[in-house]
């Protein structure tokens, strides 16, 4: 450095240099302000940075109104003996609460020692964890484990969802509450709840939620009974339940299984030996085994479980005012219990013998088909059975009715059809095919007593799905003649003044463009027929004559819906409803439901599939009082009740050989009374029937609604069943008897008038004796006599109404039919005509007399229609008249008051 003179002075100058003042003076001015402005920043900074936190914090839920309770718990179903049946779920559902007392010690020190060590010591969040975590994040080590705690993750699934953010300001956010809330919630909440919170909440993969059910599902145990080792894999899932669930994520599961058995031997959670013996346990084949038996059982709605559903849907609706959305929310995720009225043991006897192949004389099979082809232009067609049946009818012109003998002919036929569909082109990219057991049949049973259906089958073979087609509750057929009792017979006895004895002509009967016939068509026509063998012998014509001349249609469907048929429209206002033939159909529950309040002594009860609803903390949330309404007098029900306990027994209608309906479905040993139904081409076929204890209705057919044919298994094995199923049902049970109410009363009828009987008159017919003890409700019986039978002289010789010439002469009872009726076995019997053989009658008669060639009186279309004509000489069958009723001793006829002389048609003889 220059220090001469001049150096110095120079540099003496410089400092004393206004303007190098000046210019170091706004340099430290500059830096003064500069410094004072990153302070303020700071300050301010930190301000506004506290400020968010505080916000952040203050935006975080309540800590004393935190519910970290786990939602989304399954429902469970239980029948009436309180076995569980089905399980409801639905995705983030299939959760089962456990108590702390429930979980073993190896489970609960298995999670804490592989998420959370020090759980029991920390204040709800742990600073040497959250120090690992970040330093692993700072050197990419995954393996330095997470930061969070037990109590942080239990607030993270329940409080914010799982931490779902997608932006990193609020996954911040997120994490900053959920540290503070884990501090908050551990100085109120006692660690064992939070510990059983937790693992009542986590995901363990295959839609396995908690602890509970993760046990059941992997291991088909209790959780209270996992071995250390299943302990060990259970808590292996929580890190990436997909990844690590012990099925399909096997070899990871089992490496974090050895961790997780060290750590807890590394934290004296366990002794050597026992992590020795957890790690030689093959614990993986058990796992595969349960999860093949889960496969094979999966869960399946039963018949009956699909029915409930739509019956607690509606419930929750209509009773608590749900949304269909809430409703179904609650359902499937809301942790139910739901108290059916099933009975496991009816249950168990209508399945095994719907489904006893013994007890169908056919076994064909339907096929629903869909194929789904790419077209050479690129389009997409769909094909379904409905095309196929189409190709048969255009294409092959074959008569094709849908049903196939063999599954091989199924396949034969799809592969043709196939190759047809593909003939120019095209590549298939999805294609199904299910086969289906047909005839079909479903079975309906009720308690009568209290509206409990105890036990429904919608179907014969093996269910594949749930909520599937179910024939016994939401398939609607035609009924057939069960309608007749509904319709006609019971609204004519209950409101209209008829009685089981009134009687109604069967003969050819036209109502507007159509004519009705009976079912036993080659038998003719049955003359006067009262209700009862109406009932008996399922008469048509007797059942549309009693709704057209005395019920009317619009009464008959007015009971119709009283008696629970809700399928009824304003088109079913005709005569055709009496025999069942009606536009939509009626359902099996609902027609099984209707008999039933003919066994309840006429007290219609709506069916009741379930008895109480639970809510997820055990309390009642729906308490299932019956609906009940009075559809019959109890002695109109009675009245049905005992004719179709007649049907049941083997006789044949009065002077004819037309037998009853429904002998083969009668149980020995058991009253029992009911009436089947045939439609017309034999689409469809039924019986509802019942006993003192229940009532069970079945229908059989083709989905398809082919012809039942002997081909098809013909038109009576459905009685068979339904004798089979009741009769299983009843073992054991005494018969306590259909009881005659004190609102019936008793007289002896004639069967073809229904009016008291002229015991000397009536008992002439020459096919037996028509008079029987009948059941009326108190101040109903007739009073009135016979009007339908005559005795009058007849000559010995001819049989015919003597002339003068006659010499011989004798007394017979004849029948008094209608004009203009038509033939009917009563009209052999009807009055004959005047005496051929003994004289010309024409010649003879005096004024006023009936004239030569006329028929005699009261003739209608008997034999012999006066002088020249040839008597008819056929002979009529034998009668079998049915036993009259035995429930009560026969009351006698009174006399009548003048003397029953036998007509004369000569007063001046």
């Amino acid at each position: 450095m220059n220090y001469g003179k001049k150096e110095v002075e120079k540099k003496l100058k410089s400092v004393n240099s206004k303007s190098k003042k000046y210019t170091t003076k706004v340099i430290l001015t500059f830096f003064k302000t500069f410094l004072v402005l990153i302070l303020f920043a700071c300050v301010v900074g930190a301000a506004v940075g506290f400020g968010a936190f505080r916000g952040v914090i203050d935006n975080a839920p309540d800590v004393d109104t935190l519910n970290i309770t786990p939602e989304g718990f399954a429902t469970t179903v239980l029948d009436s003996h309180g076995n569980v049946t089905d399980t409801l779920v639905m995705a983030g559902s299939n959760r089962e609460e456990a108590t702390y007392e429930e979980l073993p010690e190896n489970l609960i020190n298995a999670f804490i020692a592989i998420e959370d060590s020090r759980f029991w010591t920390n204040n709800g969040i742990d600073i040497r964890s959250i120090a690992r975590a970040v330093k692993g994040v700072l050197t990419n080590n995954s393996s330095a484990g997470g930061g969070s705690t037990i109590t942080q993750q239990l607030i993270k699934n329940n409080v914010f969802n799982g931490g779902m953010e997608t932006s990193m300001g609020a996954k911040i956010e997120r994490k900053l509450q959920e540290q503070y809330l884990a501090v908050e919630l551990s100085k109120t909440m006692d660690k064992k709840l939070i510990i059983t919170n937790y693992l009542n909440a986590i995901n363990l993969g295959n839609n396995t939620l908690g602890v509970k059910v993760a046990a059941r599902r992997y291991f088909n145990k209790e959780v209270s009974d996992l071995t250390l080792s299943e302990c060990a894999v259970i808590a292996g899932i929580t890190k990436n339940p997909s990844r690590y669930n012990p099925i399909t994520g096997k070899e990871n599961n089992a490496e974090r299984r050895k961790i997780i058995l060290q750590y807890m031997y590394d934290q004296g959670l366990i002794k050597k030996e026992e992590q020795e013996e957890a790690l030689a346990d093959d614990v993986y084949s058990r796992i595969q085994n349960v999860d093949l038996a889960n496969k094979e059982s999966s869960n399946i709605y039963s018949y009956y479980t699909d029915e409930l559903i739509e019956q607690v849907m509606d419930a929750l609706k209509t009773q608590l005012g749900y949304t269909d959305t809430q409703a179904h929310n609650l359902l499937y995720g809301g942790g139910l219990e739901i108290h059916t009225a099933q009975d496991p043991d009816i249950q168990a006897i209508v399945d095994s013998e719907i489904n006893n192949p013994e007890n169908y004389s056919a076994a064909r099979l339907s096929v629903e088909y869909r194929l789904s082809v790419t077209l050479p232009d690129g389009t997409t067609k769909n094909y379904s059975e409905e095309d196929l049946k189409a190709y048969h009818k255009n294409e092959l012109k074959d008569k094709y009715d849908g049903l196939y003998d063999t599954e091989e002919q199924v396949q034969a036929d799809i592969d043709r059809y196939k190759a047809y569909v593909l003939a120019d082109g095209g590549t298939v990219i999805g294609e199904r095919m299910h086969m289906i057991l047909q005839p079909q049949a479903s079975f309906v049973v009720l308690d009568q007593a209290t509206g409990q259906v105890k036990a429904l089958s919608g179907g014969r073979g093996e269910k594949t799905a749930s909520l599937t087609l179910n024939r016994a509750s939401n398939t609607k057929r035609q009924p057939g003649s069960t309608f007749k009792v509904i319709t006609a017979f019971a609204p004519a006895l209950d409101a209209c003044g008829a009685t089981l004895g009134t009687v109604y002509y069967d003969a050819p009967f036209t109502v507007g463009k159509k004519t009705f016939s009976n079912w036993y068509g080659s038998k003719g026509y049955l003359g006067y027929s009262n209700i009862r063998e109406g009932i008996i012998y399922s008469m048509n014509i007797v059942a549309v004559r009693c709704m057209m001349e005395t019920v009317t249609p619009q009464l008959g469907v007015e009971y119709a819906k009283n008696f629970g048929i809700t399928s009824l429209t304003s088109s079913d206002l005709n005569a055709a409803t009496a025999l069942g033939g009606i536009t939509e159909g009626v359902s099996n529950l609902e027609l099984t439901a209707a008999y039933a309040s003919i066994a309840n002594g006429g007290v219609y009860t709506k069916p009741v599939f379930f008895t109480k609803i639970l809510d997820h903390n055990g309390k009642v949330l729906i308490n299932n009082e019956p609906e009940t309404h009075r559809v019959l007098k109890e002695s109109t029900a009675f009245l049905l009740t005992d004719s179709m306990a007649d049907s049941m027994k083997a006789s044949k209608k009065y002077g004819s050989s037309v037998s009853s309906t429904s002998p083969s479905a009668n149980i020995p040993g058991m009253s029992n009374a009911g009436k089947s139904g045939t439609t017309t081409s034999n689409n469809d076929i039924w019986f509802v029937g019942y006993t003192p204890y229940y009532t069970a209705g079945i229908w059989a057919g083709c989905d398809s609604n082919q012809k039942l044919t002997s081909q098809n298994g013909g038109t009576s094995f459905h009685k068979k069943i339904w004798q089979k199923i009741m009769a299983r049902l009843h073992d054991g049970k005494s018969d306590p008897g259909f009881p005659v109410p004190d609102s019936i009363e008793t007289a002896q009828i004639c069967r073809k008038s229904g009016k008291l009987a002229l015991s000397d008159v009536c008992a002439g017919d020459p096919r037996g004796n028509p008079v029987y003890t009948e059941y009326f409700a108190k101040g109903t019986a007739p009073t009135e006599y016979c009007d339908k039978h005559v005795r009058v002289t007849v000559c010995a010789e001819s049989g015919m109404l003597p002339t003068p010439y006659c010499l011989e002469k004798t007394s017979k009872t004849f029948m008094s039919v209608p004009a203009g009726e038509g033939s009917t076995s009563d009209s052999a019997y009807a009055m004959p005509g005047y005496c051929t053989i003994h004289g010309d009658a024409s010649t003879i008669l005096p004024p006023g007399s009936p004239e030569g060639g006329e028929a005699g009186p009261g003739t209608g279309n008997g034999p012999g229609t006066g002088p020249g004509t040839t008597p008819t000489t056929s002979a009529p069958q034998a009668p079998v008249s049915p036993a009259p009723p035995t429930t009560a001793a026969p009351t006698t006829s009174p006399a009548p008051t003048e003397p029953v002389k036998p007509f004369n048609p000569f007063p001046w003889n």
